[in-house]
């Protein structure tokens, strides 16, 4: 036996512990982030989806969240003080028009919110819209 392949068998099984060791710890880490147990629903979603027995998934956020997000915003864009910049308010009355879009489309009551330029003819289509939906039970304001 050549003197070398001591120190080749050596060098091998320091390599094959070395690399042991990197995928336990790779493993270690997807275990206890969690992306080792999204990976096995992942693969069962897939499975399932293959099979045509997926859960339907919803289309929209709950009403309450919803609900919670108008509120909230309303409440913020009643308290933007008067000397504030415009580009605030304009900020928070577009966040405040795509939560109601949303919460519209949840109710079923039509809107041209989208489609209208800001100015007099949205803030009539954003009263009657608020109006529709106290209207079918959410109370914004």
């Amino acid at each position: 036996m050549s003197p070398m392949v001591p120190a080749l068998l050596q060098l091998a099984g320091i390599t094959a512990m070395l690399v042991g060791a990197f995928a336990a710890l790779g493993f270690l880490f997807r275990l206890f982030s969690g992306q080792f147990t999204q990976d096995l629903r992942a693969r069962r979603r897939a499975r399932e989806a293959a099979a045509g027995t997926a859960p339907p998934t919803p289309v929209h956020r709950p009403v309450q969240a919803v609900a919670a997000d108008l509120r909230r915003l309303a409440r913020q864009l009643d308290a933007v003080p008067a000397g504030s910049p415009q580009v605030r308010r304009r900020g928070f009355q577009a966040a405040y028009d795509d939560v109601l879009v949303e919460a519209a489309a949840q109710f079923a009551v039509p809107t041209t919110l989208r489609r209208l330029p800001p100015g007099f003819p949205r803030d009539v289509e954003r009263l009657r819209v608020e109006t529709a939906l106290a209207a079918a039970g959410l109370v914004v304001r």
